[in-house]
């Protein structure tokens, strides 16, 4: 079955980076569009970044610090945050279009 398992998350100060990761299983990972979202208390999931084989694609308040990649030996999508502010803090989600799946999440708090 279909796994998606996100982790990396944690609390970084204003300025800071982390790593996430997304190890997929159960499905043809190195050619399946690969998301990461994000949600924030009170506000809409919204698009962080997107990998495919068209390219990658970054929401406009993530563009030129966070970098989104994929191991597909390893079946693992990234997203390296870097320059990392407060209102980057949320619950970030791995996800897979091709079947409408979602990993459980890991938090990221940004805050001195």
């Amino acid at each position: 079955q279909v796994r998606l398992v996100e982790s990396g998350g944690g609390l970084v100060q204003p300025g800071g980076s982390l790593r996430l990761s997304c190890a997929a299983s159960g499905f043809t990972f190195s050619s399946s569009e690969m998301s990461w979202y994000r949600q924030a208390p009170g506000k809409e999931r919204e698009l962080v970044a997107r990998i495919s084989s068209a390219g990658t694609n970054y929401a406009d308040s993530v563009k030129g610090r966070f970098t989104i990649s994929r191991d597909n030996a390893k079946n693992t999508v990234y997203l390296q945050m870097n320059s990392l502010k407060p209102e980057d803090t949320a619950v970030y989600y791995c996800y897979l279009a091709r079947f409408s799946y979602w990993g459980q999440g890991t938090q990221v708090t940004v805050s001195s």
